[in-house]
């Protein structure tokens, strides 16, 4: 299990990985509701949602000192 850099929640890296529709456009999605990633300085950072991912991304120093 991976934690959340910005509120701490045990994100399951699988379920946030998980293709649960597409695009229009044939595109692979996830459900945000279930977790999302980003890769940020060589590593995947899980967060347990949209909310979680901005506030990291608005201030990435603050979460990683």
């Amino acid at each position: 299990m991976a934690k959340d850099v910005v509120c701490g929640k045990e994100i399951d890296e699988e379920q946030a990985r998980a293709e649960t529709s597409q695009t229009s456009h044939g595109a692979t999605e996830v459900d945000p509701n279930q977790g999302t990633r980003i890769f940020h300085d060589g590593q995947w950072l899980y967060f347990c949602g949209l909310d979680c991912r901005g506030k990291f991304l608005a201030s990435p120093d603050k979460f990683l000192s």
